[in-house]
Formats: C-alpha cells, sequence, structure tokens
C-alpha cells in the first residue's frame, strides 16, 4: 500500500513521505490515527505542501525544543506508585502518561505521552532514565524517580 506520511512516525518516515508499507499496517494502523493519507494522483501534489508547512514548523521547533530539552535536564521528576511491601516492586507498571503527568506536577513543560520512550517497563522503586522525543533532531535524557506511595 502506497502511502504519504502526514506526522512523523518512528522507522519509517517524517510529514510528506511517500512510502510502501503492508496493507494491514496502513489501514489498521497509519490510517486510522490520521499519521497517513492514501497516495492518489491529487494527493500527491499535496506533498510538497506538506513538506513545506513542516519545514517551517521544524525550524520554529529546534530552538524551543533545545530549550526545553535544557529545563528538563534541571528538573527532578517523581513518580508515586502503590508497591508491595518492602521488597521495592509495584503493582504494575509506571506509564508514558504518568511520567508526562509528572513532568507536569514538577514544573515541567506540557508533553505528549507518545513522545516519552520508556526503555523497559519499569517495575521498581527507585531512579530509571527515560528519553523523551521532543523533535526529530532533540531527544532529552530524563531521570524518573519512583517512590511507593
Amino acid at each position: 500500500m502506497k502511502l504519504i506520511l502526514t506526522a512523523d512516525v518512528p522507522n519509517l518516515g517524517a510529514p510528506g513521505d511517500i512510502v510502501e508499507v503492508k496493507d494491514g499496517y496502513g489501514r489498521n494502523y497509519l490510517l486510522p490515527r490520521q499519521f497517513a493519507i492514501v497516495a492518489t494522483r491529487g494527493a500527491e501534489k499535496q506533498v510538497e505542501q506538506i513538506r513545506r508547512a513542516q519545514k517551517a514548523r521544524q525550524i520554529r521547533d529546534l530552538g524551543h525544543a533545545q530549550e526545553v530539552a535544557g529545563s528538563l535536564k534541571e528538573l527532578s521528576v517523581t513518580v508515586k506508585a502503590k508497591a508491595a511491601g518492602n521488597s521495592g516492586r509495584l503493582f504494575g507498571s509506571v506509564t508514558s502518561a504518568q511520567i508526562v503527568d509528572a513532568v507536569r506536577a514538577a514544573g515541567g513543560p506540557a508533553l505528549d505521552r507518545h513522545a516519552v520512550e520508556i526503555g523497559e517497563q519499569i517495575k521498581s522503586v527507585g531512579t530509571h532514565p527515560v528519553k523523551v522525543r521532543l523533535h526529530p533532531e532533540v531527544t532529552a535524557d530524563l531521570q524518573v524517580a519512583v517512590v511507593a506511595a
């Protein structure tokens, strides 16, 4: 299936890219979430317009993304989670939405939960590294402290 991306999709492409994907991936993931549109002759004419708009946003957002990355490094983020006894194991795991809420509560910027990349599931009390994808060229590293509630 030939599609035109309208949003940045990790490991696939940037807005305006024309990509060939499997039918199921396109129909069940990219199209319903409006990450892409079907590549028709009329839509291919819009590719340049999508790229121009994306380029204007990137130039404007790159400096801001670097500022936000700097402020995130200085932030101390604490997530409270329910833990089992003294072992430090959590009931469940810490989600990206909880991390976004904790960043906001600590006085940080409002982040998109999809931009938060948790390497391995956080299932224990302690400090854990998390990456935040602010821009295609800017990624911020964040230390999240998980404490028992």
